[in-house]
């Protein structure tokens, strides 16, 4: 986590000034199962896995929460279609690729935390 807020070069560091605004929040992903076909889950329930074979033969996988299809307005195909682009694929979408995926749906617990709140905790604790 340290790596991601001072050194990712895709955002600019936290400055202390920052930290009373900050949060963080972990999802515990849970209830697996295999999936029929690309469209056999729930928008806003599941979350999705997805296997599949890239252009060139290679095994690759990529994976969204439950919140992020109806955060980002998509559809079923647009979600899969996405999800195939995060995980590296570089050819055309088309129907019998979306055939093709393995898919595996999850439900997930989003937990979140202020900065303020953890602070509380840390200044409260009894070891």
């Amino acid at each position: 986590m340290l790596f991601c807020a001072f050194k990712d070069s895709r955002f600019q560091p936290i400055g202390r000034d920052e930290l009373p605004r900050l949060g963080v929040s972990v999802s515990i992903l849970r209830h697996f199962e295999d999936g029929r076909d690309y469209r056999d889950w729930d928008i806003g329930v599941h979350g999705i896995r997805i296997e599949f074979l890239n252009e060139r033969g290679a095994k690759r996988t990529a994976t969204y929460l439950p919140e992020v299809a109806p955060e980002q307005g998509w559809d079923h195909e647009q979600t899969i279609d996405s999800l195939l682009r995060k995980g590296g694929y570089k050819g055309p979408v088309t129907t019998e690729v979306r055939r093709s995926i393995k898919l595996t749906r999850y439900q997930s617990e989003k937990i979140s935390v202020t900065f303020q709140d953890y602070m509380s905790y840390w200044r409260n604790r009894r070891c």
